[in-house]
């Protein structure tokens, strides 16, 4: 079932031709005086009446689905006053851009643990015999497949990211967003539905794991920047120690490279400010 786009007359001109056909019948009825001339007056009359049915408007951005008896006749997207076959059913479609904020569903991630996420989907029916026809109700459909999409989706993907190339729902929001969008496509194709945009409004853990979420995740910021310090502060000894072997300023022996090693770690890794003791005697 696909669109097909069907001639419609415009209804103006086809709405007075019907009016100054019922007064030229109703002259005739009253100037006949009775006889047969008055019935065919009368038929024609009626005839012309039962026509005014066909007329129908259509709004910009709207699409009228014509069916007769049932059968698909086709599709008028002429904007305005139309007029087509009387005995025509006509149902109309809005193909205007449209969106909706799914509920907040909770979800197992990949990893198993729960969380609360909702998107925001921006759609629009671009085949208006699909959306009648494929399905029951395309407006409950879009937002019943739009929920699947995004729990199916929610499943594959961790919460956060622990390896560097790893996608995950916090850090990558895009693509996210256009696997999202993918999801969608496959689901809503069939009735004559294209999403224009979806997008990630709500992410996070679910309540009755979130402080100890909270607290993982206060965790890995303190080791990774632990990590950093580490690794900035043996730079900074190697250097300190490298400078001065080359000026020649003091020669040191293992132990004291030891105990200076010790000292500026100590100053350089403490989350506090070091107070410095002179040492006025031998370092024996």
């Amino acid at each position: 079932m696909h669109e097909n786009p069907i001639r419609s007359l415009p209804g103006i001109p086809v709405l007075l031709a019907q009016l100054l056909l019922l007064a030229a019948c109703a002259v005739v009825l009253v100037g006949s005086g009775g006889g047969p001339l008055a019935i065919f007056a009368i038929l024609a009359a009626l005839a012309t009446a039962f026509t005014l049915i066909g007329h129908y408007m259509v709004e910009p951005n709207q699409a009228a689905v014509l069916s007769l008896f049932g059968k698909y006749v086709g599709t008028v997207k002429d904007a305005g006053l139309r007029w087509n076959n009387p005995f025509l059913t006509k149902k109309k479609v809005s193909l205007r851009v449209r969106n909706f904020e799914s509920g907040r569903l909770k979800v197992n991630e990949l990893e198993g643990s729960p969380i609360e996420i909702a998107a925001v989907i921006v759609w629009r029916v671009v085949d208006s015999a699909e959306a009648v026809f494929n399905v029951d109700d395309y407006e409950s459909f879009v937002h019943i497949q739009s929920e699947a999409a995004l729990r199916a989706m929610a499943t594959t993907y961790p919460y956060d990211q622990h390896e560097d190339d790893q996608i995950s729902l916090r850090s990558h929001p895009t693509e996210i967003s256009d696997r999202l969008k993918e999801h969608l496509d496959e689901r809503l194709t069939a009735a004559g539905v294209d999403v224009l945009d979806a997008r990630i409004s709500h992410l996070a853990y679910a309540p009755e794991i979130a402080h100890a979420m909270l607290q993982r995740q206060q965790a890995n910021a303190v080791i990774a920047a632990r990590t950093r310090i580490v690794a900035g502060a043996v730079g900074m000894v190697e250097m300190a120690l490298a400078e001065l072997d080359k000026s020649g300023v003091v020669t040191l022996d293992e132990e004291r490279k030891a105990a200076m090693v010790s000292n500026l770690l100590v100053v350089l890794c403490s989350d506090r400010g070091t107070q410095p003791i002179v040492n006025t005697g031998s370092l024996y």
